[in-house]
């Protein structure tokens, strides 16, 4: 499993520290390593067709005993329905072995899924779910056709009031009709409860199956999660069960330990292999509703590897997150009175605090505002985002200034560079978004989403990159990027755009940063009512 780099690396210098796996820049050994890997991939012509639909590569720069350089190379899931390949490793536990306990839980699920099947396709359950709809429409057309006869009588009766017919005798007929309605609704009630006792009867066998279904396939993933005995460098050894029971999410999601950085650091700590450097990379076509580019590197996934990930890089001296090294400029008042301040604010700020401890425009305003009452901050912008960010020094204000944004009265112009030319000069893009649970906080397209519009105008072209103005009419976390990179959108990400642009970069400096800045904001003042235009030009 251990190869040998095909190129001379000695003049290559070897990290001091192990890369953060969820913020990096690939060591130049990583880079090698996924060379030689996406090499060997294109010499397995039976693997390209699975590989051309998506799928995440990782590789593993590693010091053996003797202190020379190798680099282990791993898939996520498994490839081609195995999970042993002889260039990769392992995986940490490999449930499609045959006979394993996992495989058999399976089968025995499987059996309970063409049980299911059976009985909701059986006439008598059939039969019993029509009879059950056709008593209900009957009831309800009876009911209505008795309605509207005993609609016509009260007519006539009322009629018939107005000429001075005995009131008794009319009384004694609305009684009469009130009894009809009452009878039949009892006669109908009675009709559905016969049929709907017989479909239930039918019905909670097959929910008892499924409620089976969902006991076995819990406890067997429960099952499962504990066969995967997670190393770290100190050789220390917890479960997945016990590595996700203190996250807000309590149990592993499904595919926990699958993914390609925990099979390689656990094939390191069995083989007394030293990790040196880390790398993960996407091969072929980008997931429906994700932003995936091939023979891009990303970062390990939050939802499934961070737990894992943590406990396993511990004994390790690994590089600090980038994100947490970032000392930001002070904030620039662009506008200002007794009520509000705008400010532009710098790429790299956090717009409120964080656990980072990344400093923030909360904390800024707060030290220069003591006075103000309640919270300062109406919206808010992304840390890379630079620009126009507006605050509230009053409670009143806030409230007023927030409703604003919730009702869209509040103009938004965001000023990008694309990393690319875009087909169209105008347009709307209209692509509903969700958060990428596993991948936080990535953003994915998704039809069960909330609704994102983006309108857009070209300014120019600049050696290949597209000038751009955003007008945003909702405000969704991630949205221009999202907008910007994705297929359906322009298919041109934002330069410098580290989660769905191309490249990672290893911080948020000048040279590296999102060229992304809020560069307009035209509101109505809630004290004064005047309307106020705030501009600020982008740096870059």
């Amino acid at each position: 499993m251990l190869h040998r780099f095909a190129t001379d690396i000695s003049h290559i210098e070897r990290p001091k520290l192990f890369t953060w796996p969820f913020h990096y820049v690939p060591h130049e050994l990583s880079t090698l390593a996924a060379g030689e890997v996406q090499q060997y991939l294109k010499s397995r012509p039976e693997w390209h067709e699975e590989i051309a639909r998506g799928k995440m590569f990782g590789v593993l720069v590693v010091e053996d005993e003797r202190g020379e350089l190798g680099f282990l190379a791993a898939f996520s899931g498994n490839l081609m329905g195995r999970n042993h390949h002889d260039y990769f490793v392992p995986p940490i536990y490999d449930m499609l072995q045959p006979g394993d306990f996992f495989r058999r839980g399976e089968a025995e699920i499987s059996a309970i899924n063409r049980t299911i099947a059976q009985r909701e396709a059986s006439d008598d359950y059939r039969s019993a779910y029509e009879a059950l709809q056709g008593a209900k429409q009957s009831a309800e057309q009876q009911l209505s056709a008795l309605k509207a006869q005993l609609k016509e009588r009260k007519a006539e009766r009322d009629r018939r009031r107005k000429e001075g017919e005995n009131v008794d005798k009319l009384i004694l007929e609305s009684q009469r009709d009130n009894a009809e309605l009452q009878r039949l609704k009892r006669a109908v009630r009675d009709m559905v409860a016969e049929a709907q006792h017989r479909y239930d009867e039918l019905h909670a066998e097959v929910e008892a199956l499924k409620q089976e279904r969902q006991r076995r396939s819990s406890a067997l993933q429960m099952q499962l999660f504990a066969e995967f005995r997670i190393l770290n460098a100190r050789g220390e050894v917890r479960n997945l069960c016990e590595l996700f029971a203190p996250t807000p999410q309590l149990v592993p999601p499904a595919g926990a330990g699958e993914c390609a950085a925990p099979k390689l650091l656990q094939y390191a700590y069995l083989n007394r292999l030293r990790p040196v450097a880390m790398a993960e990379f996407w091969q072929g076509a980008s997931p429906r509703g994700e932003v995936r580019h091939h023979g891009a590197f990303y970062p390990a996934c939050n939802g499934k590897c961070k737990p894992i990930l943590t406990h396993m890089l511990e004994g390790l001296a690994v590089e600090p997150n980038p994100l947490t090294q970032i000392t930001p400029p002070e904030p620039r008042i662009l506008w200002e009175d007794s009520h509000i301040v705008v400010i532009d604010k710098p790429c790299g700020m956090l717009s409120v605090d964080g656990k980072s401890g990344v400093r923030s425009v909360e904390q800024w305003a707060h030290e220069h505002y003591p006075e103000a009452s309640g919270p300062m901050i109406v919206h808010r912008l992304d840390q890379s985002t630079s620009g126009i960010l507006l605050l509230a020094k009053d409670k009143d204000t806030h409230k007023a200034m927030q409703q604003q944004f919730v009702t869209r009265l509040v103009s938004k112009q965001y000023t990008a560079l694309l990393d690319g030319v875009v087909e169209y000069e105008i347009g709307i893009i209209d692509l509903s978004m969700k958060l990428d649970y596993d991948n936080r906080p990535r953003q994915m397209v998704a039809p069960d989403g909330k609704r994102a519009i983006t309108e857009y105008r070209v300014v120019a072209v600049e050696e290949g990159r597209t000038r751009i103005h955003f007008y945003p009419l909702t405000g969704r976390t991630h949205q221009l990027r999202l907008h910007s990179a994705h297929p359906e959108g322009l298919n041109t990400p934002i330069v410098g755009d580290d989660i769905y642009g191309h490249e990672q970069r290893a911080d948020l400096s000048d040279g590296h940063r999102l060229c992304l800045h809020a560069s307009r904001l035209e509101f109505r003042h809630p004290h004064t009512k005047e309307r106020i235009v705030v501009e600020c030009d982008a740096e870059f």
